[in-house]
């Protein structure tokens, strides 16, 4: 019986040893640790060769550099995303410019971009500094470094670079014990790299078990808690070797308080005490002596010595205006600001023509007034401005710059560099419903003109903006199709209100007092420009506290705002 019993009970024993050997495995399948290793080229998303994968501060961006020749090379694009936007491409002339506060820095792009031009005197440098692959441009990053403070470091095998733009405290820990970086937290995960006991690490995001971490050779990914040690706040040593640059802005003493003098052939010189005799505290006066006349960078002047000498007697700046508008009317030129400023040839024949009448004239400043700047011009017309500041900043002649209120539409006419090169930044502070709209509405409620300061300001230091304001508005009249307008000047505002019998009302919602009544079956409209709304825009600037203000047009005005105008240039406005 016992010889019987003998096969079964081996039986059962090799049973229960297979069922604890599997048991057995499987526990230790699940607690093991995986030895698979992750496609680097996938975690890093590399598709070819010579591409770099870049980690940003901490984190793996999209954006990739290439190595091109052993050297590594970003896009135009990564450039201005991450370092700085202030490059200047010209694809036609085929150069790229950097310009400074004192002088314009030119590469050729291509086989000749290892000779760093400065007032055309070469400098060589050991590597190609800007170089086309297919379409796209790429500028090495040692060249972007001169201009821009970031270091970088870069690893083999996939390539990929540490970039830092910002240097804060970290805190780093020490590996204990030989132990790998996973791609997730857990056993399983696949391993990033390996680390040996004594090597750093950057902690990024503590668990429970796992913490994220970041190795010295750029790998992001988690370590088990019990392998790392004590942990360091660690503060890191910024960049700063990039070239300074400083721009050292020509600044008019107190409140500007400017008016817009609109001239034409034959009105030029007159008694400039006549046209401001009615006004107070004004200390700039911005004449239209300039008008565009070809697109190759000519213009038309009838400056006058006599006007400035005059000017400057009364205490009075002289920021004459170049402009666009007229060029239409007075010279059937319609202005293409494109051809105009994306030529290196042109826009140096407009910036030194400006200057010749600066010299001949001794202007206080210039005053641009382009209006019609269309989008593919934006990049030229910026390049623009900062080449024609080196000169203005030379001279110490003030150099100003007239804006719409910002819109989207407009975001090409760059104010984050006006603010930067120009001295001030003009709002155009008015036309917010104008002819040809398709509604009527008022010229310049308070809403438009605190918005139009508060989307400026985003991108423009409060101390460089000027509110421009109307010394004007519009009659509007609604009927069937679209409503029409017609110009209303302050001057005879009152006559127009006492011709319509209607008692103006005040509208809180835009801060003016607002006519409208019946007119041979059409509704007149008319949101008035006096005292009262001319001195909530200023109260609006006083509280924003910009750098003064200034107003469309000389002669349009009531006299009597020159009161509330001289109260708000003096800092005594309530």
């Amino acid at each position: 019986m016992k010889k019987k019993m003998i096969p079964v009970l081996l039986a059962i024993v090799l049973i229960f040893l297979i069922v604890g050997i599997a048991f057995g495995s499987k526990i230790l399948e699940r607690y093991s640790y995986s030895k698979e290793r992750a496609d680097l080229n996938s975690y890093f998303n590399i598709t070819s060769d010579n591409e770099i994968a870049i980690v940003l501060q901490d984190e793996i961006v999209e954006e990739k550099a290439k190595l091109i020749d052993g050297v590594c090379y970003f896009d135009i694009a990564t450039v201005e995303k991450y370092f700085t936007d202030r490059f200047y491409v010209n694809v036609e002339e085929k150069i790229l410019l950097f310009t400074t506060a004192s002088e314009v820095i030119r590469i050729e792009i291509g086989e000749g971009s290892d000779v760093i031009y400065v007032s055309d005197s070469g400098t060589s440098i050991d590597y190609k500094a800007a170089l086309y692959e297919g379409e796209s441009l790429y500028i090495a990053a040692d060249y972007v470094k001169r201009y821009v403070n970031f270091s970088y470091s870069l690893y083999d095998a996939p390539l990929r670079m540490q970039v830092y733009t910002q240097w804060n405290t970290v805190t780093e820990a020490e590996i204990t014990k030989d132990t790998s970086i996973r791609q997730r937290g857990g056993v399983k995960s696949e391993i990033l790299t390996d680390v040996m006991a004594g090597d750093k690490v950057i902690i990024l995001e503590e668990m429970e078990n796992w913490t994220k971490v970041k190795s010295t050779d750029a790998f992001i990914g988690y370590v088990q808690n019990k392998h790392l040690g004590k942990k360091t706040s660690v503060e890191m040593l910024p960049v700063t070797d990039a070239m300074e640059i400083t721009y050292n802005s020509v600044r008019k003493e107190g409140r500007i308080n400017m008016v817009f003098h609109q001239v034409f052939e034959g009105s030029a010189v007159g008694n400039v005490a006549d046209v401001l005799k009615n006004t107070k505290a004004v200390n700039v006066i911005c004449p239209t002596w300039f008008r565009l006349s070809d697109n190759a960078g000519n213009f038309t002047s009838i400056a006058s010595s006599s006007y400035v000498n005059q000017a400057h007697n009364l205490g009075v700046d002289v920021w004459a205006l170049i402009t666009d508008v007229d060029s239409k009317d007075l010279y059937g030129v319609d202005i293409n600001f494109y051809e105009i400023l994306s030529s290196s040839e042109n826009r140096q024949r407009l910036i030194q023509g400006l200057m010749q009448q600066v010299d001949t004239y001794d202007i206080d400043g210039i005053n641009i007034d382009f209006e019609k700047v269309k989008n593919d011009a934006g990049t030229h017309f910026a390049q623009f401005l900062r080449e024609l500041s080196i000169e203005t900043r030379k001279r110490g002649v003030v150099l100003s710059v007239d804006n719409y209120v910002p819109t989207e539409y407009t975001a090409h006419y760059n104010r984050k560099e006006q603010g930067i090169v120009a001295d001030y930044v003009v709002i155009m502070g008015y036309d917010e419903y104008y002819s040809g709209c398709g509604e009527a509405g008022p010229n310049a409620s308070i809403n438009y003109v605190e918005n139009g300061i508060l989307k400026t300001k985003e991108s423009v230091p409060a101390d460089k903006i000027i509110n421009a304001i109307p010394f004007y508005t519009r009659v509007w009249e609604s009927g069937e199709g679209e409503p029409t307008s017609a110009t209303l000047t302050m001057a005879n505002q009152n006559t127009w209100v006492a011709n319509s019998g209607v008692e103006p009302v005040w509208r809180e919602e835009y801060c003016q007092n607002y006519v409208e009544y019946q007119s041979n079956g059409k509704t007149v409209q008319c949101w008035l420009e006096d005292v009262e709304s001319i001195k909530v825009k200023l109260q609006v600037m006083n509280t924003q506290q910009i750098a003064g203000v200034a107003a469309w047009k000389l002669g349009l005005e009531d006299t009597s705002v020159w009161e509330v105008m001289e109260q708000y240039t003096n800092g005594t406005l309530n």
